[in-house]
């Protein structure tokens, strides 16, 4: 199976292969039946020709239920990245600028097979004018102009950019930039002078002490302006319901729970990535060799072996809530299972996710630290308790043996770190395992 085209398995190539004897019937039909097979275990074939009309994808299926769905994951998955000062959520009856991509060119799905046919759009203005209070003032600007854009930030008692970037498969975004990403004579979505996001941001931000930075993007990007304003969240790819589902989380309605599943760095190559390991030697637009000679070393990995600290960008697993969370009670147990107590210690409910990163014993060769499982507590209210159980299996205290060609578990002295990001570690342990142990027993 070739997608999305057939520039190689098609009939002019197959069938002189075929002649030739390079490829034969036997593993043409093994390859077609294993397709097959998978379309009529799942029903495909069971259904009438009509089903797979393309006529179909203009129907609207939309219901209350998957409505309210959409609004919820999105609010909930959004990623809050600074906060300053105490800047959100927002209160009632305020002058709020809104500004970029924040009307009918709101960012809400990817480019390919990553876009969406929704029966209706919720933006960002229409979401946030109708949970802004009835005192307020809501004004929307596209940004275009710079200077019209900073002019009414500064009239205003908040500013609000809505930045955003594409991204599809078969292609890659020029850059990390904001300033990359978008088309606007191809895109309905980001439609503007995208070109000079990052200025926007400063700008209004130079206007507006109270600028806030919403980030609809496909991956990480690069934000040098992350120290010059107050807040900035990410809700990656919102959907259908992004404009009510962010104006949940700026005002308050729902608490941010979602953290980061990428590392945001602080620049272009933070990882000093060479062009034989990407995009690949001798021709970087035609490459026959990639060499990954990072190992191991990938993403937050990488930072934490070369101590690199973060500035405007920010670490994997972070996320922040309008309230706070304190970590206590760490204990193992034999039974390879990790337990600690996370309390709400501030002013209004919230969900905490915690993290479980464990480091190897020095002579296996590992990264630093690596995650090896999270959980999400309930909602809890102030002052609430909850007792946190993280499990580890074999596998996770396990490296490949080439040798067995098989995971092995690792001997040794294991270091043991929870918290609220990898760089937000607030409780230590240790546990061993002893030589030849074959369940990973583990010595506390």
């Amino acid at each position: 199976m070739e997608m999305p085209g057939a520039g190689f398995m098609n009939a002019e190539l197959i069938k002189p292969a075929m002649d030739a004897g390079t490829i034969t019937q036997a593993a043409i039909d093994d390859s077609v039946t294993r397709i097959l097979w998978s379309m009529f275990s799942v029903g495909v074939m069971d259904e009438p020709v009509s089903t797979w009309d393309w006529k179909n994808l203009a129907k609207n299926v939309t219901s209350e239920a998957s409505v309210a769905s959409a609004r919820h994951l999105s609010a909930i998955s959004t990623v809050l990245l600074k906060n300053s000062d105490g800047t959100l959520p927002l209160p009632q009856n305020k002058k709020i600028a809104l500004l970029g991509f924040a009307g009918s060119n709101a960012v809400v799905h990817g480019r390919g097979s990553g876009q969406v046919t929704p029966s209706f759009i919720a933006t960002p203005t229409a979401g946030i004018s109708a949970a802004a209070g009835a005192g307020s003032k809501v004004v929307f600007n596209n940004g275009i102009n710079i200077q019209e854009a900073a002019t009414l930030a500064a009239s205003s008692d908040y500013a609000i950019v809505f930045a955003g970037t594409l991204s599809s498969e078969g292609s890659d975004r020029a850059s990390l930039s904001l300033d990359d990403g978008c088309t606007p004579d191809k895109d309905t979505q980001c439609a503007g002078n995208n070109q000079q996001q990052n200025a926007l941001i400063e700008a209004v931000a130079k206007a507006n002490p109270k600028t806030i930075v919403v980030l609809s993007v496909p991956g990480a990007v690069t934000m040098p302006w992350a120290s010059e304003v107050s807040a900035i969240l990410t809700n990656f790819m919102p959907g259908q319901q992004a404009g009510n589902a962010i104006a949940d989380v700026l005002f308050g309605h729902v608490n941010p729970s979602g953290k980061l599943p990428l590392t945001f760095p602080n620049g272009e190559n933070d990882m000093q990535i060479s062009q034989s390991q990407w995009p690949g030697l001798p021709d970087p637009k035609k490459p026959t060799y990639a060499y990954y000679t990072e190992k191991l070393l990938v993403g937050y990995r990488y930072y934490d072996a070369h101590n690199i600290s973060f500035t405007t960008g920010f670490p994997f697993g972070h996320g922040l809530s309008y309230t706070t969370f304190e970590y206590s009670n760490l204990t193992l147990s034999k039974d390879l299972k990790v337990r600690f107590t996370v309390k709400n210690i501030g002013k209004v409910p919230g969900a905490e996710v915690a993290q479980l990163y464990l480091g190897f014993p020095e002579v296996a060769g590992e990264p630093v630290r690596q995650l090896k499982g999270f959980q999400k507590t309930r909602i809890l209210a102030p002052s609430e308790v909850q007792n946190v159980e993280v499990p580890l299996k074999s596998r996770d205290v396990s490296i490949w043996d080439i040798n067995r060609h098989a995971w092995s578990v690792v001997p040794g002295r294991f270091h043991v770190s929870v918290g609220s990001s990898s760089r937000d570690l607030r409780l230590q342990g240790e546990f061993s395992i002893a030589a030849g142990a074959r369940d990973a027993e583990l010595f506390v």
